[in-house]
């Protein structure tokens, strides 16, 4: 008998939702099969079974686990002698959950339990957000609410700030409830990944202006011949992968002690904000895959975010996050260092500036990329460099190209 336990999916989230079992109690499986989607509060994912076996489940659909907690158990050709026994284990792991064990399932209450419909975490807080009626939710007619089934519910409507009448922390003698605002649980993740930033990482910025009036032309030219969309993020993409072997600290993973561990290819992370919550996607062995393929991934990331149906796998694995800022008068942007990574890059919409050029003057195009890094790992002039490097590809877009696919 193996036991089927959460894998740990982010560093976001300590905890998860089984949102349906993709196998059937008592139902055969093999090593590698889906047998279960886990929610978090960036993505869904498919988990897949660690062996051949019987399944057992341990746990019911719309219930909250843990990283490591077993929600279900493999049973091989040894323990189908005893299907008692492997059902008594069951029943006792059940009622474990129902007096509080720790150990055991923890079941998640849910509004439409009693209709047998289960509410996800994302699609219940949509809910609120909106006032919807359970009974328009339910008649969807559907096992699984998720927050994409609301979003189609609301035919596309964006999803107005959250005043919550419940007041998370103490509010002061006096105040009207209905004045606090909920944050979502997106952005209360999003709140813990900052604050453990900024207290474990002693950060440092040093931000650079680019000339990028000839890459900006030369995407033009590019999304026309290669039939995507390319632009400055891909360009930057590009180029800062280019950079993993002369600088290896920039895209190493922090280790304990003096240590820091080499990334074997420069993945990285790119932010996408459609207005559905911040996604950060991962663009794989960005330094050797050609630019058409880059583009093409971010993209699909842009068409993903808009239904925010990203896999984890999608999102993990980044060794340097790429923030875009590009809202018109953003003059640089300080990211946040990611746990686990050294350092993290921003870059800005281009604006129009007028240089000397000659005896006369010319409007060139120039946009600031910024970098934000963990000084117990890279220096200021290590930093200054690097932008350099990335500078120099950037303002001389064709000769980076022909030498680096």
């Amino acid at each position: 008998m193996t036991d089927f336990r959460v894998p740990k999916l982010n560093n976001n989230d300590t905890s998860y939702v089984l949102v349906e079992w993709l196998a059937e109690d008592g139902q055969a499986v093999r090593d590698g099969d889906p047998i279960a989607l886990l929610e978090t509060s960036k993505a869904t994912e498919e988990v897949e079974a660690p062996t051949d076996g019987v399944l057992r489940r341990l746990l019911a659909e719309g219930a909250e686990c843990e990283p490591g907690q077993v929600i279900a158990r493999l049973l091989g050709s040894a323990d189908e002698a005893a299907p008692e026994a492997a059902q008594e284990t069951v029943r006792e792991t059940v009622q474990e959950a129902a007096h509080g064990n720790p150990g055991g399932a923890r079941t998640a209450a849910t509004p439409g339990d009693a209709s047998g419909v289960i509410v996800t975490a994302p699609a219940r807080e949509l809910i609120e957000e909106h006032g919807i009626p359970m009974e328009r939710v339910h008649a969807l007619g559907r096992k699984v609410i998720r927050r994409t089934d609301v979003e189609e519910l609301l035919g596309g409507q964006e999803p107005s700030p959250a005043v919550s009448p419940a007041v998370t922390g103490d509010a002061p003698a006096g105040d009207d409830d209905a004045q606090w605002i909920t944050l979502s649980r997106a952005q209360q993740r999003t709140a813990e990944v900052v604050e453990r930033s900024l207290r474990e990482i002693p950060a440092a910025f040093t931000a650079m202006n680019v000339d990028v009036t000839e890459v900006l032309s030369l995407a033009r030219d590019l999304t026309r011949r290669l039939r995507t969309l390319v632009g400055l993020p891909e360009m930057v993409v590009k180029a800062a992968g280019g950079l993993l072997d002369r600088f290896p600290m920039f895209f190493a993973a922090p280790g304990p002690g003096p240590r820091a561990r080499r990334a074997a290819t420069a993945d990285v992370g790119v932010t996408v904000d459609v207005g559905r919550g911040l996604f950060i996607p991962v663009v794989r062995d960005a330094g050797n895959r050609p630019l058409a393929e880059i583009a093409a991934d971010l993209v699909g990331f842009r068409k993903t975010a808009l239904t925010g149906s990203f896999r984890e796998r999608d999102l993990q694995g980044g060794a340097i996050t790429l923030t875009l800022h590009t809202n018109d008068g953003i003059v640089f942007a300080v990211p946040i260092v990611f746990p686990g990574q050294t350092c993290a890059l921003s870059l800005t919409a281009p604006r129009p500036e007028v240089v000397q050029d000659g005896s006369g003057f010319a409007v060139r195009r120039f946009a600031t990329v910024g970098l934000a890094y963990d000084h117990r790992f890279i220096n200021g002039r290590d930093a200054a460099e690097f932008l350099g490097e990335l500078r120099t590809a950037l303002e001389s877009p064709a000769r980076f190209l022909s030498e680096n696919g």
